[in-house]
């Protein structure tokens, strides 16, 4: 089936860089070495692209993204038990790397959620090769490639989800201090403010964040907060409310306003400093 990227440019794939286009360091991680021997020759034949590390087992794969500059890694789904998870590690360990992932065959729930943990390009195994070039070219460049069934998969899971009824909850269950923390965030708070409404220091609501972002399979705040909302994942939850004003009796409040008389004027209560973030 042939192949597209998700945006397409004017020359709809044909590469004619003049001879200045950047080099592409790729990174070939499959199980079979003919495989790879296969992209090597293909590629020997593009004078942008450069094959700079191989792996054919995960371990491998996870130290090649280690080791090697890199701009796109082409990764064989087959080469982990759970292909969406190692998705996820690739990118947490290198999250500037761009990844093509290829699969035996056409399979909807792995595209969607290859495509929703960041997933840059999804390919059957049997892409042709100029197809394949062209994919790495998108991608590089910052494009999305996916097939046409692929696109199609897509675009109706999003209507599909546009149109979930209220009721329904995502799998993902988040923590009671998770809740209250996304509650925050899909309220607009900063990290400090955050910290303030729930008692704690701003490095701890960073830390709860990257495994809230982990859990959802999101990569900042905006897209967690339209996650939250769409999913109604922090429906009834309510935000810690802010530090009160804590009223004194008359002569202190008068004493603290440079007044006298038996008024209560609000003071803010000291509360206790907080650690000093490292």
């Amino acid at each position: 089936m042939a192949s597209i990227s998700v945006n397409v440019g004017d020359n709809h794939g044909v590469h004619d860089d003049g001879g200045s286009a950047p080099l592409i360091r790729v990174i070939v991680a499959d199980t079979q070495a003919i495989f790879r021997a296969g992209l090597r020759k293909i590629f020997a034949l593009e004078d942008d692209i450069r094959v700079v590390g191989q792996a054919e087992t995960l371990p491998q794969t996870q130290s090649a993204v280690k080791k090697f500059s890199a701009d796109v890694i082409i990764f064989e789904s087959a080469l982990a038990p759970n292909p969406v998870e190692a998705l996820a590690e690739i990118l947490r360990q290198n999250p500037q790397i761009r990844v093509v992932v290829v699969t035996p065959g056409s399979d909807e729930q792995l595209t969607l959620e290859l495509f929703r943990r960041g997933a840059h390009g999804i390919l059957s195994r049997e892409v042709e090769p100029e197809l394949l070039v062209d994919c790495l070219r998108k991608v590089a460049a910052g494009e999305t490639w996916l097939d046409s069934r692929g696109i199609h998969w897509v675009m109706e899971a999003y209507r599909n989800q546009s149109m979930r009824p209220s009721g329904a909850r995502p799998k993902v269950q988040l923590t009671p201090k998770e809740m209250l923390i996304v509650s925050c965030v899909t309220q607009g708070m900063k990290n400090k403010e955050i910290a303030v409404r729930v008692g704690t220091t701003e490095q701890v609501v960073k830390n709860y964040l990257r495994k809230v972002y982990d859990k959802l399979g999101v990569a900042d705040r905006l897209e967690l907060a339209l996650y939250c909302l769409s999913h109604h994942i922090v429906d009834g939850i309510k935000p810690p409310a802010a530090p009160v004003a804590t009223p004194v009796n008359g002569n202190a409040a008068g004493a603290a306003a440079g007044v006298g008389g038996n008024s209560s004027t609000p003071v803010l209560s000291d509360p206790t400093p907080p650690e000093k973030l490292s």
